[in-house]
């Protein structure tokens, strides 16, 4: 039997990335698109359940656009179930549709759904169970165990926090997390794992990276694999323009390092030391590569390259202000190059 591991849809959310508003409203219908696209990999590859992990909606209080999305979706794909458990963002959300069959849901105490020799179970963190939950936990050992929890993994047991050492030796097989927006898994036990399968698209500069979904594939064992589902990436990289002598110059320089597809979102950060002035430099070379990608962002964070042995000798405010810091003991020399550089462009601006 096979099943999907899903978490984190955030259907509602605000874009993170400071888009345009039409491209914002865009990418709310793209996280919608990746939640269809996901259910019909489901439908395409004969699976018959997809637990969710919490976060379905971004918010208690949800737009009804988005509530009638997900629970339309449910409805008119009745041959899977749906193990909805909430997050912290829609701790609160009704379960408006809670009469459809194939919409199975949890609460503050324990609860399981069989299939077969497949037991899935879970529960919602709440004040009152986040520490006894643990101890409440009471698996068959003879079953392969699936359990769902939403929250960061800690060294404590409290709200939305995920005690892994209390949850070892429980008989569980997977532990299916939601909550941490990036794919990661490891070793819970000698006989379990546990993994965060990430969300399944990316808002902002920070969820950078593939994202997607975790396909099980259980037999005499659970087989995991992570699958890439969004509708675009979102990327972050630095690139070091300290050889460019202007500003076209950096731009090629930025250009040759984008094996990006042109469906993607960039953040650049320029970083280096130049020689000449960045003056509009971020916001050249941002216009220059806004036609290759759905959306890019470069921020500049380079360092103006200024010859201080020739400049702390000077009879100014310039030279006083280099002599200054060249004799501080607080700083390491990279820090001092970096005081000077930024101490230099404000002067030179106030004149």
């Amino acid at each position: 039997m096979k099943m999907i591991h899903c978490a984190d849809i955030h259907l509602g959310s605000k874009m993170e990335a400071k888009l345009p508003k039409e491209k914002a409203d865009e990418r709310k219908n793209e996280v919608r698109v990746s939640f269809e696209r996901m259910v019909q990999y489901a439908k395409n590859e004969g699976i018959k359940v997809i637990l969710l992990s919490g976060d379905v909606f971004d918010s208690d209080r949800p737009f009804k656009r988005d509530k009638v999305f997900f629970y339309s979706v449910v409805k008119n794909n009745p041959e899977i179930d749906f193990l909805y458990l909430r997050g912290n963002h829609d701790s609160e959300e009704s379960y408006t549709e809670s009469d459809l069959d194939n919409l199975k849901t949890f609460g503050a105490e324990w609860k399981s759904y069989t299939y077969g020799e497949i037991v899935v179970s879970g529960i919602e963190m709440a004040p009152e169970n986040a520490v006894s939950l643990y101890t409440t936990l009471n698996l068959n050992p003879t079953k392969k165990n699936i359990v769902l929890l939403h929250g960061q993994i800690a060294a404590v047991s409290e709200m939305d926090k995920i005690n892994l050492s209390k949850l070892r030796n429980k008989h569980i097989d997977y532990l299916a997390l939601g909550h941490v927006h990036s794919y990661s898994e490891g070793s819970l036990d000698e006989r379990g794992r546990y993994a965060y399968c990430g969300c399944l698209e990316g808002r902002g500069f920070d969820e950078i990276g593939e994202k997607g979904f975790v396909l099980l594939d259980i037999e005499d064992n659970i087989e995991s694999r992570f699958i890439p589902n969004s509708y675009r990436k979102i990327e972050e990289l630095s690139v070091d323009i300290s050889n460019a002598d202007g500003i076209y110059n950096a731009y090629q320089m930025v250009a040759e390092k984008l094996p990006y597809s042109k469906e993607d979102m960039l953040r650049i950060r320029l970083t280096g030391e130049i020689s000449f002035d960045n003056d509009g430099l971020a916001q050249e070379v941002e216009r220059l590569l806004s036609p290759r990608f759905y959306f890019v962002s470069v921020k500049d964070k380079t360092l103006r390259k200024f010859d201080v042995e020739a400049l702390k000798g000077d009879i100014s405010l310039r030279g006083e202000f280099i002599r200054t810091v060249l004799a501080g003991q607080e700083y390491t020399d990279e820090q001092k190059q970096q005081i000077i550089s930024v101490g230099l462009k404000a002067l030179r601006d106030s004149n």
